[in-house]
């Protein structure tokens, strides 16, 4: 059985004090997959918290892992993770935001 989204965001925000978090299901995009099957669900997370500074790509996402042990493979068959500092995560929307001013 897939993992409810809102048990993710509860682990995930116990674990990692994140100041932003998102959990989007994806599961339905993947209805046939072989994983899809077993019964896991897909799931997109983006997640900032200042406990991934000074930490590598790989390492957040272990991070991010760790926090969700408890619901592999049996409720969670992929994960998608995102994972910024506060600070990379205003400069990445700040980024965008001239890209999209761009191109108005």
């Amino acid at each position: 059985m897939a993992a409810d989204p809102a048990t993710i965001e509860t682990l995930l925000r116990a674990a990692l004090d994140p100041s932003r978090l998102t959990v989007r299901d994806d599961s339905a995009a993947h209805a046939g997959h072989a994983g899809a099957a077993s019964g896991g669900g897909h799931y997109d997370v983006l997640i900032v918290s200042e406990l991934f500074a000074g930490h590598s790509r790989v390492a957040r996402h272990r991070m991010v892992y760790d926090a969700l042990r408890a619901l592999f493979p049996a409720q969670i068959h992929a994960l998608a993770v995102s994972a910024y500092t506060d600070q990379e995560y205003q400069s990445r929307e700040a980024s965008r935001d001239a890209t999209r001013n761009s191109q108005t």
